[in-house]
């Protein structure tokens, strides 16, 4: 008589989720979580300031919320683009001089706010910051994948890649300008598109992120440092197959070829577009120059304008000072660790940044899509001995520069003030 069939002993169950531990909690809550918490303490500070706001051009004194985050600054020229279109041609002062005009800026980000306002009925001041605001959450979710994917092919420590995404998402969300990620401006956009086409990049999905960078082009103008993280990538790979690594498919190569024209069509398809509608080749030139204290555009002079300005004879000094700060940020070692995508495009926008723009107070808000440097800060906090507390006091002095951010740099002093 045969034995009788021993079963096998059953796998015991998982244990159920600890609901009200957040660690216990999936990637995408406990990002959302980390976001809401930030996006909120933005919203009560700009309710604060805006209680001692001055009447402007845009608001009433002590403006409402809708009103400061969907009319102020910038978010007045987005608001005209979307009611009223571009103007005919290239409007032209008495004096001979192209002035401020909305063809200095894109067009998708007043475009979806638009077809939103259609579709819903709403008014612009609740549209246009909802709508950034959404979409700055989306791209919060999109970054925490982009630098998870960057610490899977890293030298990082386990403990410290494990907590990197999210703590890349909070220094994010708590840093200086995050702010401007709710009202009526393009950035949520931008960092929704950028961190998607790195994403594509890291992930080697090339032809997903052909149309990303194109709509990229649309929403601001920093498309052309794609086209750096697209080399950067490209070399690595190249580097990684004569060290004896996979071989790199024709195909790919191809791909890759593709998405880097698309990168450099990207970057001049507006100013292109521009000088078709108004007639005039270099129209986007000539209203930026508008904005420029030479009154036109100029690569890296205003740099020498500005410090020679707030420094005198100590010009010198002070741009190569900041220029050493730059070139050791973009290379030193953590930057270099989230892989040649993250470390591609933060190089060559802050390059992008020293050749192409007039410094000044802006410069914050255009920093904030260098979000790789998040990820550095978050980097030398998370291998302290204390990774909790460094991380808690980088997340603290954000916070306050937040804070002055607002009070100092949104908040007009009537007749006039610093833009952000």
């Amino acid at each position: 008589m045969s034995a009788p069939a021993v079963r096998g002993r059953e796998r015991p169950p998982a244990p159920a989720r600890a609901w009200w531990r957040p660690t216990a909690w999936p990637w995408w809550a406990q990002t959302l979580a980390v976001w809401v918490a930030t996006r909120a303490f933005s919203a009560v500070l700009l309710l604060v300031v805006a209680r001692t706001q001055e009447a402007t051009v845009w608001t009433p004194a002590s403006p409402s919320y809708a009103q400061y985050t969907g009319a102020m600054w910038d978010a007045s020229w987005y608001r005209l683009i979307a009611e009223e279109g571009y103007p005919d041609g290239l409007p032209v002062g008495p004096d001979g001089r192209v002035p401020q005009t909305a063809w200095a800026f894109f067009p998708l980000f007043p475009a979806l706010v638009r077809a939103v306002v259609a579709v819903t009925g709403a008014s612009w001041d609740v549209a246009a910051p909802t709508l950034a605001l959404v979409l700055g959450t989306a791209a919060a979710l999109v970054v925490h994948r982009v630098v998870a994917a960057a610490v899977a092919r890293s030298s990082l420590a386990p403990r410290v890649g494990r907590a990197l995404p999210l703590a890349s998402v909070a220094l994010l969300g708590a840093s200086a300008a995050a702010p401007v990620l709710q009202v009526a401006y393009t950035e949520s956009l931008a960092l929704l598109l950028l961190a998607a086409v790195l994403w594509c990049l890291v992930e080697r999905w090339y032809l997903a992120a052909v149309p990303l960078v194109l709509g990229l082009g649309l929403t601001r103008a920093v498309a052309l440092p794609v086209a750096v993280a697209v080399v950067a990538h490209g070399v690595a790979r190249r580097r990684d197959e004569r060290a004896g690594g996979p071989s790199v498919p024709a195909g790919d190569w191809a791909r890759l070829g593709a998405l880097l024209a698309a990168s450099g069509l990207a970057g001049v398809a507006w100013p292109a577009l521009v000088g078709l509608l108004t007639g005039v080749p270099d129209a986007y030139a000539r209203t930026q120059g508008a904005w420029r204290g030479r009154g036109e555009v100029v690569p890296l002079l205003p740099w020498v304008d500005v410090a020679r300005f707030f420094t005198g004879p100590l010009w010198p000094v002070v741009l190569l000072a900041v220029l050493a700060a730059g070139t050791l940020v973009a290379s030193v070692g953590p930057i270099r660790r989230l892989g040649p995508e993250l470390w591609g495009w933060t190089a060559g926008y802050l390059a992008y940044l020293l050749v192409a723009i007039e410094p000044g107070t802006s410069l914050v808000r255009f920093v904030l899509l260098a979000f790789p440097l998040a990820s550095v800060a978050a980097v030398w906090a998370l291998e302290r001995p204390r990774p909790r507390a460094a991380l808690t006091s980088l997340l603290v002095a954000a916070a306050l520069t937040q804070v002055a951010w607002v009070a100092l740099v949104w908040r007009l002093v009537p007749p006039a003030g610093w833009p952000p």
